[in-house]
C-alpha cells in the first residue's frame, strides 16, 4: 500500500506542476476590485453508473447523467440543462486500484430564456481516470484522479470550438452505518470533496473551475445494485473573469449497477475449477 501512496503523490505532483506551468504568466485584464460571488443556482441531477464486467481484468464503465437547472417558477427540476453519455474501458489492476480510458458526449441545452442563439450544442471529451481505494477501520476511502480533454462551443451560431484540459482530484469515503462492512442491506454515508482545475489558451487566470463538497446517503440493495441520494455545494471561477465566482446547490440521485455477463466458469475462483 505504501508504494500505491507514493504513486498517487507522484501523479498529483505532475498534474499540479503541469497545470501551474500552463497558467504561468497569464493575467486577467478585467479583474474586479473585489471577488464577485454570483447568486447560487439550484440544480437536480439523476445519475446512473454501470460497471459491466467483460473479463477478469476489463470492464465497461457506462455512465448516463440527466442534469436539470432551476427556472424562475421552479427550483431544481425546472429545465433540462445537460445530458451526459460517458463511457470507457476500465482495467482492474487489483481490488484497490483501477484505471479507465474513454470518451464523453455531453449535450448542452441553452437555459437562457432571453437568448436567440441555438438551443442545443454538443461537447466532446476524452477522459482517463486513476482510482485508488484504501480501507480505514470499517470505512473505505478513495483517491480519484480524472483528467479530461474537452472541446466546447458556445450557443452562438457558427461559433468555434475551444480546447481545454480539466484536472480533477476527488477524495471520498464510504462509511457503513448499520454494519461493519459495505454489504447488502447496509446503509452508508459518503462524504466527498473534489477540486477541478482547468488550463488552456482560453483560460486566463480562472484556473479553478469548480470545488465540489458532497454528502450522500446510500443503500446497498444487492452486490450488483446500490442506490444513493445527497446534496452538493459547488463554487468556481467563471471562464470570462477570474474574479467572478459561480455557486450552485445541487440535489443528486444515483443508481450504481454492476452486471456480470461472463460465463459461470469464469466467475468462479480458480481453486473451485480444480477441486
Amino acid at each position: 500500500m505504501r508504494r500505491y501512496c507514493k504513486m498517487l503523490i507522484w501523479i498529483l505532483t505532475l498534474v499540479l506542476f503541469g497545470n501551474s506551468q500552463t497558467l504561468k504568466g497569464q493575467e486577467s485584464e478585467l479583474l474586479p476590485e473585489e471577488s464577485v460571488y454570483n447568486k447560487p443556482k439550484t440544480k437536480f441531477w439523476v445519475n446512473t453508473y454501470g460497471k459491466i464486467r467483460i473479463s477478469k481484468r476489463l470492464y465497461w464503465d457506462a455512465q448516463t447523467h440527466f442534469r436539470f437547472e432551476e427556472t424562475e417558477s421552479m427550483p431544481f427540476t425546472g429545465q433540462v440543462a445537460q445530458v451526459y453519455n460517458r463511457h470507457a474501458i476500465g482495467y482492474i489492476y487489483s481490488k484497490e486500484i483501477n484505471f479507465s480510458l474513454g470518451g464523453v458526449l455531453r449535450l448542452n441545452f441553452n437555459t437562457d430564456p432571453t437568448s436567440e442563439d441555438r438551443n442545443l450544442v454538443p461537447e466532446w471529451r476524452i477522459w482517463h481516470q486513476y482510482q485508488f481505494a484504501m480501507p480505514v477501520f470499517t470505512a473505505m476511502t478513495y483517491h480519484r484522479i480524472r483528467i479530461e480533454h474537452r472541446w466546447t462551443q458556445s450557443f452562438a451560431e457558427n461559433s468555434t470550438y475551444i480546447y481545454r484540459n480539466r484536472w480533477r482530484y476527488l477524495f471520498g469515503a464510504k462509511i457503513p452505518l448499520n454494519n461493519t462492512m459495505l454489504v447488502p442491506k447496509a446503509f452508508y454515508i459518503a462524504p466527498e470533496a473534489e477540486l477541478i482545475m482547468q488550463s488552456g489558451k482560453a483560460v486566463v487566470g480562472s484556473a479553478m473551475e469548480d470545488l465540489r463538497l458532497t454528502t450522500t446517503l446510500g443503500y446497498i440493495l444487492t452486490p450488483r445494485l446500490t442506490v444513493a441520494a445527497g446534496g452538493m455545494y459547488s463554487m468556481g471561477q467563471t471562464l470570462q473573469n477570474a474574479g467572478e465566482f459561480n455557486q450552485t446547490w445541487t440535489v443528486r440521485m444515483h443508481v450504481y449497477y454492476s452486471p456480470d455477463f461472463r460465463k459461470i466458469r469464469n466467475k468462479l475462483p480458480a481453486i473451485h475449477l480444480k477441486d
